[in-house]
């Protein structure tokens, strides 16, 4: 009676997951790859049957990665203990968009060499917090998004980032990158790139051979102490670009470095400037807090002369909107200059 009642039990249940399955299967699938993918569920994982796409390992105390489903977009592997990634565990999941193995122990050693090449629809791949010494390679041409922050890494294997045309945002923060890690042709198949973090690296100079198409640039806590002149001539596009807390002085500034028009949000804070920079009218946010700053004077620093412009909505007037320049050995009032020229100031912090 009772293996009659327990077998009846296992029917109940096994019809019970197929009705929620049939509820909840979305049309967007074809029902046989739902139910595939909905079966396949690793039991060390969850599986929503309201997101059949989405496989959820993290936070599991994993140390391996298991069988992942075939029809998995999103894989979420962090906060575990994994430190591998092998070709086997992936042998089916051939349609992968986003893949985080943040928090783990992965060393590059226990990473089968063409495990990332064969997902050839990835498009994000986040493996920070980890233990990684150099950038992993091969890596798929597929990608948008690469965040390897936080790791080890002191070298970019060459040729790496070769074809990845599709690739907009690479953080490579905290590690152990210094200059000669970073060549003239490090990033040149990033013919799409947008953004690059680099800070809280070993860098003492000024990243070369970085792509045209830039709008981000990213360099805080490093020990760069000088700007090449003409340095930004390679990045047209840059808008914003942060320097805080590097060893930069007067010296090591060309004159109209910074006198660029597309850049919007200028952040040079902790650094070692006496006086404020040069920069063109379009900047709207600037960061010098923390520097050595005795004096600012609007007559000085205003991007055309004070008065020039009596309208607000005059395009020739300086726009900037934010100034931080705490820190410093610069004490109030605020110079009525100052105000004069940057009419659209919001916020100036002494």
């Amino acid at each position: 009676l009772f293996c009659r009642l327990n077998t009846n039990m296992k029917m109940l249940i096994g019809f019970t997951v197929l009705l929620l399955a049939s509820a909840a299967w979305s049309q967007e699938m074809p029902y046989a790859e739902y139910l595939e993918q909905i079966q396949a569920c690793p039991k060390e994982c969850r599986c929503l049957p309201s997101f059949p796409n989405a496989v959820y390992c993290d936070s599991k105390g994993l140390k391996q990665i298991p069988t992942i489903p075939p029809y998995t977009w999103y894989l979420y592997l962090q906060n575990n203990l994994i430190d591998a990634i092998s070709e086997k565990s992936f042998k089916n999941a051939t349609q992968l968009r986003w893949v985080n193995l943040n928090r783990n122990k992965i060393t590059n050693k226990g990473i089968d060499k063409n495990v990332f090449k064969a997902m050839t629809q990835l498009l994000y791949l986040y493996i920070e917090d980890n233990l990684l010494d150099e950038v992993p390679s091969p890596l798929p041409t597929s990608l948008e998004q690469l965040r390897l922050s936080r790791n080890k890494i002191s070298k970019i294997p060459a040729g790496v980032f070769n074809s990845m045309e599709n690739l907009a945002m690479l953080d490579l923060q905290n590690n152990k990158l210094e200059d000669a890690a970073i060549k003239e042709n490090t990033f040149k198949g990033l013919k799409n790139l947008i953004q690059i973090n680099l800070s809280k690296n070993k860098l003492k100079i000024m990243p070369p051979g970085l792509p045209a198409t830039i709008m981000q640039l990213f360099l805080d806590s490093n020990s760069i102490d000088k700007i090449p002149d003409n340095y930004f001539k390679e990045t047209p596009k840059v808008s914003f670009l942060r320097l805080n807390y590097n060893k930069l002085a007067d010296g090591g500034l060309p004159k109209n470095i910074f006198n660029i028009s597309t850049i919007l949000d200028l952040q040079l804070s902790h650094n070692q400037l006496n006086h404020v920079p040069h920069f063109h009218p379009s900047l709207e946010h600037l960061h010098l807090d923390h520097n050595k700053i005795t004096r600012v004077n609007g007559s000085d620093i205003c991007p055309m002369p004070v008065g020039a412009t009596d309208d607000y909505h005059d395009e020739k007037t300086p726009r900037l909107r934010y100034l931080r320049l705490d820190g410093n050995e610069i004490n109030p009032p605020i110079p009525m200059d100052l105000m004069m020229c940057f009419r659209l100031l919001r916020a100036v912090v002494i």
